[in-house]
């Protein structure tokens, strides 16, 4: 006879059990559920004794009490023995839990009730048994009639015949069934949050594509609007500076002061709202380069020594060596407003300073002026959009935008700006620049005097503008400096009536936008048609960063409009003094 034991305790401690009872073990089978199974023989060693007869009934009566049941049949395959719990996992009737009862009798019963699914019983009852007879050792499932799920152990024994185990693992089986839907219903969250985080994604990168799209179409609107909007008032600006020039014996002098005034006032307005716009945008693209911070300073000074000396005003800008690492344009701008805002507000006889100190590894550039300054409590009120002092707004128009708009640019440059004011005592705006590298070559210091273009410009310009308005203003005022114009509305226009034909310009005022090509490529065509180095002059609505670096890297100055006749002035002094014939 073969004994089945399933225990959860160690197996050294069943193994001195077997030893100690004379029994021989002859298989293990391991369960998923880490329980196990040992199949033992008794050892064939001496006749039956007292003491085996007393262990064979502790044994059985062991076997009566594990949650397994158990059933051993001999070689050919009849009953030998069966526990208390075989009988009642399987609810055979009695007839079928005697000794000898065929296994083929037990299996057809269990087929005829359905145990193996539908179909033939009798089939069913023979494949079953082909499948316990056929190998070694068998594990095996199924759920019965009553709904539990048993699992099957099936061992061959060394002299014949079988031993079977049953364990009924519904409680497992639902167990891990449990899990699985947990599984299932987690991993069917994680598949709906990723298709919902993908949906948001998806969401995001439409409205990004939607935002840089708008921003695309913002940034056109604005280079359309600087150049629609600001072309009549170029035109009307140069109008009046003719009508200045020739109204200055006469009674109408103040009126045609009084018109420029208001088109400053309009112009800087437009600039400003113009400039806002662009910042927030996002239309500005830095471009940090290694630069000479004096052709910065002597662009401001050619700019606003007329405007200083017109309001009786010192502008005294510190010549400098200094190399800086920034973006040209961007701090071009910020001193600009700094400046113009300076000499806005500094009264009549007072003095502005332009100039750079070194703090460490940064170069700090100080606009300081004897203006009407205020105090630290108004500090954050200066940089406020629309918002003016008292004193400030009886001294000059505006809407207070230009220290809004250097605040912007200071943050969208990532830059350090600085102030230092007191109320009646003036103002000190700085910002500080990385140091860089000085540049190959020297830097000149020589100083260039816009008081020298005061008088008669004896020099040939060539206008070319799309706009007949802005050219026959252009012509009026040039010609009341002394100049000798030629203008047009396009390269075709030079071409088709021979416009340089024996006559060779000092020099060419150029629109940037003209009708069949760019301002830029126009220079470029009459430099290679007139041959030598043409100095020249780009006269634009558009003050983006990038127009500027195109021009600054092919020599051409820019003019922004609305033209500043004062500006313009020096501006053509200095590039008559680059005639190299």
């Amino acid at each position: 006879m073969a004994v089945v034991l399933a225990y959860s305790a160690s197996i050294a401690e069943v193994l001195s059990l077997l030893q100690w009872a004379e029994w021989r073990l002859v298989n293990l089978v391991c369960a998923a559920d880490k329980e196990a199974t040992l199949i033992a023989v008794p050892r064939p060693l001496a006749p039956m004794t007292a003491r085996s007869t007393n262990l064979d009934t502790a044994l059985h009566l062991a076997m009566d009490h594990i949650p397994q049941g158990v059933a051993v049949f001999d070689s050919a395959l009849k009953l030998t023995f069966s526990n208390h719990r075989y009988n009642s996992m399987l609810s055979l009737p009695p007839a079928l839990t005697e000794a000898g009862v065929p296994l083929e009798d037990i299996v057809l019963f269990l087929a005829k009730r359905g145990d193996f699914g539908p179909g033939d019983a009798k089939t069913r009852a023979q494949d079953r048994i082909a499948l316990l007879t056929s190998q070694p050792q068998t594990v095996t499932q199924r759920m019965t009639s009553f709904g539990q799920t048993m699992e099957f152990y099936t061992a061959r024994l060394p002299e014949g015949g079988m031993v079977i185990s049953f364990s009924d693992v519904t409680a497992r089986i639902s167990a891990e069934q449990q899990y699985e839907q947990i599984n299932q219903t987690l991993e069917k969250r994680v598949e709906d949050r990723t298709a919902a985080l993908k949906q948001v994604n998806l969401e995001l990168e439409k409205a990004r594509h939607k935002a840089d799209a708008a921003n695309h179409d913002k940034t056109r609107f604005l280079a359309a609007a600087s150049h629609d909007l600001l072309q009549p008032l170029n035109a009307a600006r140069l109008y009046t500076s003719t009508l200045i020039e020739r109204a200055k014996t006469t009674d109408f002098a103040e009126l045609a002061n009084s018109i420029e005034a208001s088109l400053t006032a309009v112009e800087d307005i437009m600039s400003a709202l113009l400039d806002i716009s662009r910042i927030d945008s996002g239309a500005l693209h830095l471009a940090p380069t290694q630069l000479a911070a004096q052709d910065i300073l002597k662009k401001i000074e050619v700019e606003f020594a007329p405007m200083a000396r017109e309001r009786s005003i010192s502008l005294r800008i510190v010549k400098t060596k200094a190399t800086v690492l920034a973006d040209r344009s961007i701090v071009g701008r910020i001193v600009q407003n700094l400046v113009s805002n300076a000499i806005k507000y500094t009264p009549v006889g007072g003095k502005v300073l332009v100039g750079l100190r070194r703090r460490g590894n940064r170069w700090r550039i100080d606009v300081i002026d004897t203006g009407i300054g205020f105090n630290k409590d108004q500090f954050k009120l200066v940089f406020a959009e629309f918002s003016r002092l008292e004193k400030g707004a009886r001294m000059a128009q505006g809407l207070g935008l230009g220290l809004s708009i250097v605040q912007r640019l200071v943050t969208a440059a990532d830059l350090t700006l600085e102030l230092d004011s007191k109320e009646g005592r003036g103002s000190r705006f700085s910002i500080y620049l990385p140091v860089a590298r000085p540049l190959r070559g020297t830097i000149s210091l020589k100083r260039e005097t816009p008081e020298a273009t005061i008088g008669v410009l004896n020099l040939k310009v060539l206008c070319v503008d799309n706009e007949r308005d802005i050219i026959e203003a252009m012509e009026g005022l040039l010609t009341n400096w002394g100049c000798q114009v030629r203008s047009a509305l396009s390269l075709k226009q030079i071409d088709k009536e021979g416009l340089l034909e024996g006559w060779y310009p000092d020099l060419v005022l150029m629109d940037y936008h003209l009708d069949q090509t760019s301002g830029l490529d126009a220079i470029e065509w009459l430099r290679h048609n007139l041959g030598g180095h043409l100095p020249a002059a780009l006269v634009t609505a558009d003050r983006s960063p990038q127009v500027r670096a195109i021009a600054e890297e092919r020599g051409i100055a820019v003019v922004t409009k609305p033209v500043k006749p004062a500006a313009l002035r020096a501006t053509i002094s200095n590039l008559g003094n680059q005639r190299s014939h």
